[in-house]
């Protein structure tokens, strides 16, 4: 993930490392150049954008993950007027694939939106909660977990694992292990 490093000097620390972060994205131009499965899967989490409740953003999301099993399972975000109180498409789908298939791995999760309201040139990409929620199953499967994000139409980025969403992340293993002292 660190491509290169370089050294700098600055005044108030002296010589310091510097590294760039980088990530792989593939990308297809349309749903023709997917895999049969993956086109499918697409297919789903776009048919699943009309299925949003999205009254106040008119940003329609729709996810599809695919288990290890083969199992599908779908959601659609579902907003609140109390905004903090909706949730994201990919959230729905892999909270209820995790409460569905308990301890059964996620191995792809298509994600699509679209917007009346809005201009969408490019695909969509998952929120900051989103990819942490879904580096979580990544983590405690300890398999990669591939993403295909998508918009209404056209070109669909791929992506190899969560994590590279996530650089510098947070996870569960960071809290295992640790010496809790007292005050």
């Amino acid at each position: 993930m660190f491509d290169r490093t370089d050294a700098r000097y600055t005044a108030n620390i002296g010589y310091m490392a510097i590294k760039d972060i980088s990530i792989r994205i593939s990308e297809v131009e349309d749903l023709e150049q997917l895999e049969p499965a993956d086109r499918e899967l697409v297919e789903l989490s776009r048919q699943m954008t009309a299925k949003a409740y999205a009254p106040y953003s008119g940003f329609y999301v729709g996810a599809a993950v695919r288990l290890d099993n083969g199992e599908v399972i779908t959601g659609s975000n579902q907003e609140n007027g109390a905004y903090p109180s909706g949730l994201c498409a990919e959230r729905v789908a892999v909270f209820a694939a995790s409460a569905m298939f308990p301890g059964v791995p996620m191995k792809v999760i298509a994600v699509s939106a679209k917007s009346p309201r809005l201009s969408m040139d490019e695909p969509v990409s998952p929120c900051g909660a989103c990819r942490q929620v879904m580096l979580e199953y990544e983590t405690l499967q300890d398999k990669p977990i591939r993403l295909l994000l998508s918009k209404e139409n056209g070109r669909i980025l791929l992506i190899d694992k969560v994590a590279d969403l996530l650089p510098l992340s947070f996870t569960g293993t960071n809290l295992k292990n640790q010496k809790i002292s007292k005050p």
